[in-house]
């Protein structure tokens, strides 16, 4: 083989990629995003969201905060076909939006480590609409 060309091996990985990429874009158009269920506290300085999101990263979460509500959602990850026997999740997909106490608001902060996202909304007035993706922990 040449320096250059693409052998059979790489065509058909491109092509197993390809039908997981285009699975994934079709099952995201169809499907709703799954409810994410949520422990809230307050610690001093902040409101403490925390929320499994397994099977996904950082770049694929968006946190908004905006008028006295938080959004999280999720992009789905991956819906390579199969032939599940039991399916009852998906890797990603998730949405939850709560409507946060009065007094918060003034920032966000936010990571995602080990299947678990968590999101401090800190003390204060929010001011304009803050959109953010976690860190990685």
């Amino acid at each position: 083989m040449h320096q250059g060309t693409v052998g059979p091996m790489a065509t058909e990985q491109q092509t197993k990629h390809q039908r997981v990429t285009e699975a994934t874009a079709a099952t995201e158009r169809l499907m709703r995003p799954q409810q994410v269920p949520v422990n809230v506290f307050i610690t001093g300085d902040a409101l403490v969201v925390v929320a499994p999101l397994p099977a996904v990263q950082p770049s694929d979460v968006t946190i908004d905060l905006m008028g006295g509500c938080l959004r999280i959602t999720s992009h789905l990850r991956s819906a390579a076909p199969k032939d599940y026997l039991l399916h009852e999740w998906d890797y990603g997909g998730y949405e939850r939006e709560l409507d946060l106490p009065p007094g918060f608001g003034g920032g966000v902060e936010a990571s995602l480590a080990n299947g678990q996202l968590a999101v401090r909304v800190l003390r204060g007035e929010a001011s304009e609409r803050i959109s953010m993706s976690p860190r990685s922990s």
